[in-house]
């Protein structure tokens, strides 16, 4: 379950863009090891910048923007969406659960930066209109139906739903889509977020180390710990999940983008992001245009492939951009970009869900078995920037929890929750 005392961030309130601290740090303020240096690292340790925390980042590698393979963070899609999402495989109770409100605590805070235009910029954050396709009509489906209702009470600005929409976007009649609904969507330019995040974080007071950790950390926990004078360790590894947290369940999800120039030379500006989700069709279609008049074509969901090998002559490849083309007839004219055509990464998922959780497993003491002080945020999926801050919110608490000690409880359903109170009552009443 997530930390008792969890609370959403708020943008302003708990997280500020300036390079001060709300919280300044003091010698004696306790200190928190990350292990990550992708989004949710980064957002992690600026969470916990903010409320006075000394902070340390420790990843392999961090975001680069040459020609080289860059951070899966920086591969990501990056539309906002409510779970689950189009590339998402996440369908479990605790995580949709969980998901959906931390989605929305994200929702806010990038919607927050967008709208102030000089931070906008340099974060990379705009906001647009997001439009969701369907072969049939939404109410004929009651899980549709059902998301379409949530997402409309859930806050989001800008939103509706009509057919019309297929028509205003230029959508081929002949593709199928016969319905849509519309919400205006932060749309995060991955690039020009990740530089923006690791200046800020830096400028907050982290310190930044370029290491690979092997191994379970919970075999190391002591040492790495008195090695970076560390009260907790945050795990914010991603795909090394299944090595760092000893969790066989992680497993990868190739996926591509082909970016090509949104600039109205060649088709008209495409300034909404357009999708059809995996659960209404065979295969995706996901177009998402960005900050720096590019446009990314997505769609590819590959599980268990760990290979980064497409090129723009890979049959899947080749298959995702013809699926968009039949979708939207004015991309037959699109230019690849020339110093960047294509993006690969592994999306980071594990068999039941994300997990924002501390670590279960007891380490063993001098004298007395005690509680990890390891908390765990990996296994988000496609779903990084939508989920990232409200994922800190409540690393946030579970860090607090672990300082004082207190016992780790699993992550878990609110009925679940209820279920296990009322048998403890139950148990008390009989012993009554």
């Amino acid at each position: 379950m997530a930390a008792t005392n969890a609370q959403p961030l708020v943008f302003w309130k708990d997280l500020s863009p300036s390079p001060v601290c709300l919280e300044p740090a003091t010698p004696y303020s306790p200190r928190a090891l990350i292990v990550g240096g992708g989004v949710i690292g980064l957002i992690t340790a600026w969470a916990l910048l903010d409320k006075g925390y000394h902070v340390t980042i420790v990843a392999s590698e961090w975001a680069s923007y040459g020609k080289e393979q860059r951070l899966t963070s920086q591969i990501a899609g990056a539309l906002w969406e409510y779970p689950p999402a189009v590339c998402g495989q996440h369908t479990d109770a605790i995580s949709l659960q969980h998901s959906r409100k931390w989605c929305m605590v994200s929702y806010h805070i990038w919607d927050a930066i967008a709208a102030k235009p000089d931070l906008a910029r340099e974060a990379g954050v705009s906001v647009r209109p997001a439009d969701f396709f369907f072969p049939f009509h939404v109410e004929e489906d009651a899980t549709q139906l059902a998301k379409m209702k949530e997402i409309a009470a859930s806050g989001v600005r800008g939103f509706r739903h009509t057919p019309s929409i297929v028509q205003e976007r230029d959508v081929n009649p002949e593709y199928g889509a016969v319905d849509a609904y519309e919400m205006l969507a932060p749309v995060i330019d991955t690039d020009r977020a990740m530089t923006w995040l690791m200046d800020l974080v830096q400028r907050k007071g982290a310190r930044l180390v370029t290491r690979t950790i092997h191994g379970d950390l919970l075999h190391q926990e002591q040492a790495l710990r008195a090695e970076y004078a560390a009260d907790v360790i945050i795990n914010a590894t991603g795909i090394a999940g299944t090595e760092l947290a000893g969790d066989a369940s992680c497993y990868p999800i190739r996926g591509g983008l082909i970016r090509v120039i949104n600039d109205g030379s060649d088709f008209p500006v495409i300034d909404a992001a357009l999708s059809i989700s995996a659960d209404v069709a065979n295969e995706i279609v996901f177009l998402v245009p960005r900050n720096d008049k590019i446009l990314i074509i997505g769609g590819i969901t590959e599980p268990h492939e760990s290979a980064l090998d497409y090129t723009l002559d890979t049959p899947i490849i080749k298959r995702m951009r013809a699926r968009a083309e039949a979708f939207l007839p004015q991309l037959k004219n699109a230019r690849v970009d020339p110093d960047y055509p294509i993006a690969q990464g592994l999306r980071p998922f594990r068999k039941q869900n994300v997990r924002v959780e501390r670590e279960l497993r007891p380490v063993a003491g001098e004298s007395i078995l005690k509680h990890s002080r390891i908390i765990h945020t990996y296994g988000h999926g496609g779903a990084g920037w939508s989920l990232a801050f409200g994922c800190a919110a409540d690393v946030l608490a579970m860090v607090e929890e672990a300082l004082q000690d207190k016992a780790p409880s699993p992550l878990a359903t609110d009925a679940d929750r209820a279920r296990k109170h009322a048998q403890v009552g139950e148990l008390f009443s009989a012993r009554l």
